[in-house]
C-alpha cells in the first residue's frame, strides 16, 4: 500500500478497507494530515471534523472486526457543501447570520454515502448563500483558491469541492448544480463531476425553514458528485441513486438502462449558440470527439443544440421571478459586496408578471421536448462545460461585460441543468498550466451512457489529480 493513502482512487481505497490492508481510522488520518498540510493554502475545507471522521471510520474497523459487511464506500472521506446539511453541524451557507444553525439531520444524499460507508471530513467553502457569484468567496470563510494558478478562479458554487478533490483532501466531494455549479468548478479543477437528472437523486433544500422553495428551485437543483476518476463517480452514482420519503421527486427508475444499438451517436457542438468559443476549450472538444471516435462511438459534428437562446431566457426569467420577493431581505445577508452579482442579473432581467410566469412554464415544458426529441436522434452530446479557460476570481460580480461574459461561458451548462438531463464534466488535459475539459450529456435518466463515454474519454487521455497546489499560505476557515 502507499504511504500516502490520500492519493488513492475512492474504489482503491474501499477496497483497502474492506480487504483489510488498511484500517478506516489510517485512512482517515492520512486525509487529515493532507488537509493539515495544504488547506492553509487553498482554503477550499470550511469546517473540519476530524474527530468525527475518526469516530465513524472505528465503527467501520470495529464492524470488519466483528465480520460485519462493510458498503461500498467503507472508510471512504469525503467533504460536504456548507450548504447541505450535516447532522450536528451548523449548515452556514458561508454567512455569517447561520454560523450556528445547526443541522438536526442528515441531507439524504449524505444520509445514502453515510449508508455505504463513506465518512464525511469537512464542510467545504461556497459563494455566499450560493449566490454572491460563480467565484467561490464567502462572507464568512473568504476565498477559495484554485490549486492550478492562484490568479484564476476555482469556480462555483462547488468550488470548495472540487479544491478539496483536486488536491486530495478528500477521496470525493458532494456538491449540487443548477447550472453549473459542480460541472464548472470540475472543468476549472481537473476534476470530474456528476449532475444527475432531476429526479435521479433524493434530496431535500429546506435547511433555512419548513417551507419547500418554488418550482424553479425544485427543479433545477440537483445534488451531485465530484471525483478524480469517472470510476469513482460511478461508484458514489449507484450508492446515491434511489427514492426517499423525504423527496417525492425522486422516482425508482433503474440505475443503468438497457443497451442501446452501436455504434452510440454523439452529437458535439464545440459553439453553443454561435456565441463564441475559446480556442482551447475547441480544441479540448475535438480532442474528446477523437477519444470517443477511437472507443467506438458515431461521432458528427451538429450545428447547435436546441433552442438555446430561448433555454437561457426562460430559465433566467422563471428564476428572478420567483426569487424578487424575497430578494431585499437576502440582500442584507450576503455580507459587502456580495450582493452585486445578483442585483445586476436582476437589472439585466426583470421580473414576470402572473400572465407571463404561466407562458414561461409553458416553454419550459416545450424546450423540455425538444431536447428529448433531439437526445432520441443523439442518445449523448459532447460540449463545453464552460467555453473560457479558467477566468479571474471575480469576474462575474466586476461589472455588466464580466457577467455577460461568464453568463456566456456556462450557457451549455444552464440550458442542460434547465431540461433536466444528465451531464458528466471530465478533464482532457493541461494547457498552458491550467486543466481543461468537456461535458457529455445524456437522454434523461441515463447517467450509465453519460459514465461510459466519460470513462472512454478519461481511459484515452488520463487523470489529472490529486496535485499540488501552487503558492504559499492564504488561511483557512475556522476549525482547520
Amino acid at each position: 500500500m502507499p504511504d500516502d493513502l490520500w492519493r488513492m482512487s475512492a474504489v482503491e481505497q474501499a477496497e483497502a478497507v474492506r480487504d483489510a490492508d488498511v484500517s478506516a481510522v489510517e485512512l482517515v488520518d492520512s486525509h487529515l494530515d493532507r488537509i493539515a498540510e495544504v488547506n492553509p493554502r487553498v482554503n477550499a475545507v470550511t469546517q473540519l471534523l476530524a474527530e468525527r471522521a475518526r469516530e465513524a471510520a472505528a465503527c467501520v474497523d470495529a464492524r470488519r472486526a466483528a465480520g460485519e459487511p462493510l458498503g461500498p464506500l467503507a472508510g471512504v472521506p469525503f467533504t460536504v457543501k456548507e450548504s447541505t446539511p450535516v447532522e450536528g453541524v451548523p449548515t452556514t451557507f458561508g454567512a455569517k447570520r447561520f454560523r450556528t444553525l445547526v443541522a438536526s439531520a442528515d441531507a439524504p444524499p449524505v444520509a445514502r454515502l453515510r449508508a455505504a460507508g463513506a465518512v464525511p471530513i469537512g464542510h467545504s467553502n461556497i459563494p455566499t448563500l450560493i449566490l454572491a457569484g460563480m467565484h467561490t468567496r464567502s462572507e464568512l470563510f473568504g476565498d477559495t483558491v484554485n490549486p492550478w494558478d492562484r490568479a484564476v478562479t476555482p469556480g462555483g458554487s462547488s468550488g470548495g469541492d472540487a479544491v478539496a478533490v483536486a488536491t486530495g483532501m478528500a477521496a470525493f466531494g458532494l456538491g449540487n448544480d443548477s447550472g453549473g455549479s459542480v460541472r464548472i468548478p470540475a472543468q476549472f479543477c481537473g476534476v470530474a463531476g456528476l449532475k444527475p437528472s432531476t429526479g435521479r437523486f433524493p434530496a431535500d433544500h429546506r435547511a433555512l425553514g419548513p417551507d419547500d422553495p418554488g418550482p424553479a428551485s425544485q427543479m433545477l437543483v440537483t445534488d451531485g458528485p465530484l471525483a478524480r476518476t469517472v470510476r469513482d463517480l460511478r461508484l458514489t452514482y449507484e450508492v446515491l441513486a434511489g427514492t426517499d420519503p423525504r423527496d417525492p421527486r425522486a422516482v425508482p427508475v433503474p440505475a443503468y438502462g438497457a443497451p442501446l444499438p452501436h455504434p452510440v451517436k454523439v452529437a458535439v457542438v464545440a459553439n453553443p449558440g454561435g456565441h463564441g468559443v475559446h480556442p482551447t476549450v475547441r480544441r479540448a472538444v475535438g480532442t474528446a470527439a477523437d477519444a470517443l471516435r477511437d472507443a467506438g462511438y458515431d461521432v458528427c459534428e451538429v450545428p447547435d443544440v436546441p433552442r438555446l437562446d430561448e433555454a437561457l431566457e426562460v430559465y433566467g426569467r422563471i428564476v428572478v421571478t420567483e426569487f424578487a420577493p424575497t430578494w431585499p431581505a437576502v440582500r442584507t445577508l450576503l455580507g459587502e459586496g456580495g450582493d452585486r452579482y445578483i442585483a445586476m442579473t436582476m437589472e439585466r432581467t426583470p421580473p414576470a408578471t402572473v400572465d407571463e410566469f404561466m407562458k414561461l412554464m409553458g416553454s419550459w415544458l416545450g424546450i423540455r421536448r425538444s431536447w428529448a426529441e433531439f437526445l432520441h436522434e443523439y442518445p449523448l452530446l459532447l460540449g463545453p462545460s464552460f467555453t473560457e479557460p479558467p477566468v479571474e476570481p471575480g469576474l462575474e460580480s466586476r461589472d455588466r461585460a464580466g457577467l455577460e461574459r461568464v453568463a456566456s461561458g456556462m450557457r451549455l451548462c444552464t440550458a442542460t441543468s434547465f431540461v433536466g438531463v444528465p451531464a458528466i464534466a471530465v478533464p482532457t488535459g493541461v494547457v498552458d498550466g491550467l486543466p481543461c475539459g468537456v461535458q457529455v450529456v445524456g437522454r434523461a435518466f441515463r447517467e450509465d451512457l453519460c459514465l461510459d463515454a466519460a470513462q472512454a474519454i478519461e481511459d484515452r487521455l488520463g487523470v489529472l489529480t490529486p496535485m499540488n497546489p501552487v503558492g504559499p499560505r492564504v488561511g483557512s476557515g475556522p476549525g482547520v
